[in-house]
């Protein structure tokens, strides 16, 4: 089941992060609830979650951005699209990028763009089966502050 997380859910998914990126879970910090609550509050973030018998084992990202071009439309910015390891091959993120892209027609966006790291041919089929091209743009990224 696809939904909206909620503010109880910071924990399950600070350690499904670790099936993407991370390397250990952050300390409880202010900084690290005032993200969160930021991140529950803001009506144009929504971090969405996929739980199989009440476990939380996908998520995705997707952040509604204003613009004033495309007749001032917004368009959509996915990120941190993770499987659990145990759980991948089922459907389960193609299922959260669904939910993510009703979520951008609602706010009459009129794109969805997503950034990847990887390089394996699996994950890149994945996010062309599930609608986005390679081929539209050409993304540039500058890390800062990179430790």
């Amino acid at each position: 089941m696809v939904r909206e997380a909620r503010k109880e859910d910071l924990n399950e998914i600070l350690e499904l992060y670790l099936c993407l990126h991370e390397e250990s879970i952050p300390e409880k910090s202010n900084t690290l609830l005032d993200t969160w609550e930021q991140i529950i509050q803001d009506k144009s973030h929504h971090l969405l979650v996929n739980e199989v018998n009440g476990r939380i084992v996908s998520s995705c990202v997707c952040v509604i951005i204003p613009n004033l071009t495309r007749k001032v439309r917004p368009y959509a910015f996915i990120e941190n699209v993770v499987t659990h390891t145990d759980f991948r091959g089922k459907g389960l993120a193609s299922e959260c990028l669904k939910y993510a892209k009703k979520i951008a027609k609602q706010n009459n966006c009129y794109k969805m763009m997503l950034l990847t790291g990887s390089k394996e041919e699996k994950t890149l089929d994945f996010y062309k089966n599930a609608g986005y091209n390679c081929t539209d743009k050409t993304a540039f990224i500058q890390w800062l502050d990179v430790e």
